[in-house]
């Protein structure tokens, strides 16, 4: 994980509410101009971002200062650290957004190995909602654990996960399933719910056994297609690109530009939602999050290229200058593949201006 400095949008909810059931409102037509707010509260100097794409593809943000910020897998401690150092997020643990016309891009992978998923999920609407106020933006990307989770791919996840999963339906269901009431909220609310609910009950193997089963049902519950959680996520296209810069968790490359890349975050959010051609059990959109060249999974440019032949980084490097041409883009930015010895360590210097990698261990 790590955040970056290179260099908004009004999202409608994805889900409206009628008590416990989920309905979902159509899709954004491509190309809306939303009006901003300065930092006083008023219409700012900077011009209005334009947004084209449902879910966002292509954001024309002029003037903004971009952050990105890597995987996060669900350690909320460190994603606060993260938007603290990158000046968005207040350090007095109020969570305020004083990014002000900032533009912050999280590369995806925030489910599993944590425990905090779905607070960090919550607290980014949070700021998404209080940078819109501001001028400023919040979006994401999708990753391969987002995918992978709402295929029911629970394999990288931790009991603790699954026990924020059965409070949080708990507290979903508090609030009468209302969901933009109530998961905006849920990074502030989690830690109180989470205290009240192990303080009532004990902790023999035989409730463990059934708080897990309670916890992957819950699960199962809100990342299947169309429910609460995957609809929350389908807001977010695999691929992004704000002014002049590309932002997606794996890789983009030139078969994936030739497909389309609205239509492969349009596949991919209806996928999600469970809108693929009144499918029961729709098909995963192959091209972005199936196989080891698809945008989330690729790991073409994170390669040790200390290890390659020269050969074989100009074939790299001009598959990247390639992509970057068609797009009109001058840098690519992705998470991924963990760069422990910092971000662009192993890159030759004819590539450190065209990629950056963002997934720093700790």
């Amino acid at each position: 994980m790590a955040a970056a400095l290179f260099g908004s949008y009004s999202v409608p909810p994805l889900l409206s509410s009628n008590g416990s059931s989920y309905t979902q409102p159509p899709l954004r037509k491509p190309g809306r101009v939303l009006p901003l707010r300065g930092n006083n509260g008023s219409s700012g100097s900077l011009r209005p971002v334009v947004v084209h794409g449902d879910p966002p593809t292509f954001v024309s943000a002029p003037g903004r200062r971009i952050i990105a910020v890597g995987d996060l897998h669900g350690d909320i401690d460190k994603a606060r650290r993260a938007f603290e150092i990158a000046g968005v997020l207040s350090c007095d643990g109020q969570d305020l957004w004083i990014g002000g016309e900032t533009v912050l891009v999280q590369l995806g992978d925030i489910l599993d190995r944590g425990e905090d998923e779905l607070a960090i999920l919550s607290l980014l609407r949070s700021l998404d909602i209080q940078a819109k106020a501001r001028g400023g933006a919040v979006f994401q990307v999708i990753g391969n654990h987002e995918t992978m989770n709402v295929e029911g791919d629970f394999r990288y996840v931790t009991s603790g996960a699954f026990n924020e999963c059965m409070v949080f339906l708990e507290y979903l269901e508090e609030h009468g399933g209302d969901w933009e009431k109530a998961f905006p909220n849920w990074f502030s609310e989690r830690d109180r719910w989470k205290q009240e609910r192990n303080m009532s009950q004990s902790c023999g193997d035989s409730l463990q056994l059934f708080k897990r089963q309670k916890g992957v049902r819950a699960r199962s519950i809100l990342l299947r297609h169309g429910g609460p959680l995957a609809s929350e996520l389908s807001r977010h296209g695999v691929i992004l690109k704000v002014n002049d810069w590309l932002f997606c968790h794996g890789g983009t490359l030139p078969h994936h530009v030739s497909y389309g890349i609205e239509r492969i975050n349009r596949e991919v959010c209806h996928w999600m939602r469970g809108l693929v051609d009144g499918e029961e059990h729709p098909q995963i959109p192959f091209v972005a999050t199936r196989g080891y060249d698809s945008v989330v999974w690729s790991r073409l440019y994170s390669k040790d290229y200390s290890d390659i032949e020269n050969y074989q980084m100009n074939q790299i490097q001009s598959i990247v200058e390639e992509t970057l041409k068609v797009l009109g883009a001058k840098a690519m930015v992705v998470g991924h593949t963990p760069q422990p010895l910092g971000v662009n360590w192993y890159l030759h210097l004819s590539f450190t201006k065209k990629l950056f990698y963002l997934n720093l261990r700790s």
